[in-house]
C-alpha cells in the first residue's frame, strides 16, 4: 500500500506540479489516459472492427469526400506551419537551442496554442486509415502506416503537457511543412487517373519524408553536444528517438516499394537459345514458369512448354504438356 501511495504521489506531482499550468484545463490535457485509449481504439478499428464490418460489404466510393478531406488537411497543415513560423521559428527562436517561455504574453501563448492544435490534428489524420478500410484497401493499412498514425497523438501529448514551445517544437514545425506537400499529393491522386501524369514525384515525397526525420533527429541530438539554454534533455531522447524510428520505417518502405526489380537472368541451352522461363526454378518468380502474362491477365502457359521443347525431355515433356492442358481446362 505504501508503494502504491508513493507512486500515486509521484504521478500527481508530475501531472500537476511539473507540467505547464497554462494547458492544465485544456481539453484532453489532464491525463494521458484518454489519449492512450483513443489510440488503442484507432488500432482496434482499423485492424479488427473495420475489416469485420466491411467483410460482406462492397467498397465505398468516396472520391469526392477524400479529395475534400485532403484539401482540408492541406489548409490545416499550412495554418499550423504558419503559426509555428510566426510565433517562433521565423521570429525570435534560436535554431541552436531555444528554451520554453512559460509566460502568458502573446507569442508564447500562440506557440502553446498551436502545439495543442497540432496534437488535435493528429487525431484527424486517423481518417487516412478509415478511408482505406471503407474502400477495402487493406494493402495500404501497413505496419508503418498504423504505427505512424497510432503513436503520434500519444507522443505529442507529452510535449504539449510539459513543453509547449521551445526547442522541441522544431519537429512539428518541419512536419507540418512536409504535410502540406504530402496532402497535396494525396489530393491530386484522389482526383482520378487523369492526374497520374502529374504524380511522378511520389518516390521523392518518400525521400523528403526521410530527410525530414534526419533533420528532426539531428536538431534534437545536437543538445547532447551543447545545451546552452538548459533545455530538458529527456525531450531530445524522446523526439530524436522518434525521428530515428520513423526514418528506418520509411527507409524500409522505400526499399520495398521502389527498389529495382530483379532482372531475369538468361539460361541457355546447348545451342545458345535463351530460356528465361527457367528464372523461377528457385521459386522467386513462379509466374514465368507457367508463362503467365500479368500485363493483360491472360494465362498463355507457353513458357514451360517451349523450354521443355528445347531441352527435348522425352516422356517427361509429354507429361508436362498433359499437365499444362489440364491446367488450361481449369482456367
Amino acid at each position: 500500500m505504501e508503494v502504491l501511495n508513493k507512486m500515486q504521489g509521484t504521478w500527481h506531482n508530475l501531472m500537476h506540479n511539473l507540467s505547464d499550468p497554462r494547458v492544465a484545463n485544456w481539453p484532453l490535457m489532464s491525463s494521458p489516459i484518454p489519449t492512450i485509449m483513443i489510440c488503442f481504439s484507432y488500432v482496434y478499428i482499423v485492424k479488427v472492427l473495420g475489416p469485420r464490418f466491411m467483410e460482406s460489404r462492397k467498397p465505398f466510393k468516396l472520391r469526392s469526400l477524400i479529395v475534400f478531406y485532403n484539401f482540408l488537411q492541406v489548409l490545416i497543415s499550412f495554418y499550423l506551419f504558419y503559426e509555428y513560423a510566426s510565433a517562433g521559428w521565423f521570429n525570435d527562436y534560436s535554431w541552436r537551442c531555444q528554451p520554453v517561455d512559460f509566460s502568458r504574453t502573446e507569442f508564447p501563448m500562440r506557440m502553446a496554442e498551436v502545439c495543442w492544435w497540432y496534437y488535435i490534428s493528429k487525431f484527424s489524420e486517423f481518417f487516412d486509415t478509415f478511408f482505406f478500410v471503407l474502400r477495402k484497401r487493406y494493402d495500404q493499412v501497413s505496419v508503418l502506416h498504423v504505427i505512424h498514425h497510432g503513436i503520434m497523438p500519444f507522443s505529442v501529448w507529452w510535449g504539449v503537457k510539459f513543453m509547449p514551445g521551445g526547442h522541441s517544437t522544431f519537429f512539428a514545425f518541419l512536419n507540418t511543412f512536409i504535410h502540406v506537400i504530402m496532402y497535396t499529393y494525396y489530393m491530386m491522386a484522389a482526383i482520378g487517373p487523369e492526374m497520374q501524369k502529374y504524380l511522378w514525384w511520389k518516390k521523392y515525397l518518400t525521400i523528403l519524408q526521410m530527410i525530414q526525420f534526419c533533420g528532426i533527429s539531428s536538431h534534437a541530438f545536437q543538445l547532447f553536444v551543447s545545451n546552452p539554454c538548459n533545455y530538458p534533455i529527456v525531450f531530445s531522447y524522446w523526439i530524436g528517438g522518434h525521428g530515428v524510428l520513423f526514418f528506418f520505417l520509411f527507409k524500409n518502405f522505400y526499399k520495398q516499394t521502389y527498389k529495382p526489380k530483379n532482372k531475369v537472368k538468361d539460361v541457355t541451352d546447348v545451342n545458345g537459345n535463351a530460356m528465361n522461363s527457367y528464372k523461377a526454378i528457385n521459386g522467386n518468380d513462379i509466374n514465368s514458369i507457367y508463362g503467365v502474362n500479368q500485363s493483360n491477365g491472360i494465362s498463355t502457359l507457353n513458357g514451360i512448354k517451349n523450354s521443355f521443347d528445347m531441352l527435348n525431355c522425352g516422356s517427361r515433356k509429354d507429361s508436362i504438356e498433359s499437365e499444362i492442358i489440364e491446367f488450361k481446362k481449369e482456367l
